[in-house]
């Protein structure tokens, strides 16, 4: 697992749109062109939780969140505002475990296809060093 931290939670949250309580990443992991490594700390106060676990739409929804901040990131480095982003659709999502409170989930994004403002990412997401959560997902930026 990547352990360089490149954005705290402040940073991260100024790059995506969604604000508390909806965001489901506090750090970026690492950064290329082609792929991110996010990461988030499940605390006791998150939307997403029943009982003690984190729940399916908590894991795609950070999954998601993973996406726009490569995206956003990708416009900060060039001075622009990054426009506002979808999910065009998701397939073959497999949930294998749930994360627990206090948990701290990475993900890493890696991009199939990327054009004209339509991208294609395999999302990887791993607990401890298990991966507990995959998929696909394309995204579309809004013109």
């Amino acid at each position: 697992m990547e352990t360089t931290l490149l954005l705290e939670k402040k940073s991260v949250e100024n790059l995506l749109p969604q604000k508390f309580p909806f965001v489901m990443v506090d750090r970026m992991i690492s950064y290329s062109e082609t792929s991110l490594v996010s990461g988030f700390e499940i605390q006791n106060d998150n939307i997403f939780l029943k009982d003690t676990s984190f729940l399916e739409a908590g894991l795609i929804e950070h999954m998601a969140q993973s996406v726009a901040l490569h995206t956003s990131y990708q416009f900060f480095l060039k001075n622009e505002i990054a426009p506002t982003g979808y999910i065009g659709s998701i397939k073959d999502i497999e949930i294998k475990k749930l994360p627990q409170i206090n948990d701290t989930i990475q993900s890493t994004v890696s991009i199939l296809q990327e054009f004209a403002g339509i991208t294609l990412v395999n999302i990887v997401t791993f607990l401890n060093n298990e991966e507990i959560a995959n998929g696909q997902m394309k995204t579309v930026l809004a013109k």
